[in-house]
């Protein structure tokens, strides 16, 4: 019995482990990663804009950044970071809308139902 046990264990050990996501990876040239003027403008105009909104620029004062500070800091940002913050503010959702949250309420009612149906007890609301 321990050993079939054993042989089990090791089994479905080894089928675990040998489950590895197929992963591939290459040198990109110097070039591919470069970015032209147009783009780096284009980025830094997105992210300047979002910087200057009112809640924004307000929660920066607050911080104690100045406008001249966030401007100086932006300039000392490459093009690799710009372009990032600039995709980051693409998918920047202000406040979402809300869907995540009434669906992971429904799926937590369903399982309570669930769980209490299985174990026999009746929900009785007067």
């Amino acid at each position: 019995m321990l050993k079939k046990s054993i042989s089990w264990y090791l089994v479905i050990a080894v089928f675990i482990i040998s489950i590895v996501p197929n992963v591939e990876g290459a040198f990109i040239p110097s070039e591919a990663m470069a970015f032209n003027a147009a783009q780096r403008d284009a980025d830094l105009g997105k992210v300047r804009a979002f910087l200057e909104t009112k809640i924004v620029s307000q929660r920066l004062q607050d911080l104690g950044f100045s406008p001249d500070e966030v401007k100086e800091k932006l300039s000392l940002l490459s093009d690799g970071q710009i372009h990032n913050y600039a995709q980051q503010l693409d998918n920047l959702r202000v406040g979402g809308n809300g869907l995540e949250a009434v669906i992971a309420v429904l799926l937590i009612i369903i399982l309570i139902i669930l769980i209490l149906h299985l174990t026999g007890h009746r929900v009785i609301v007067k």
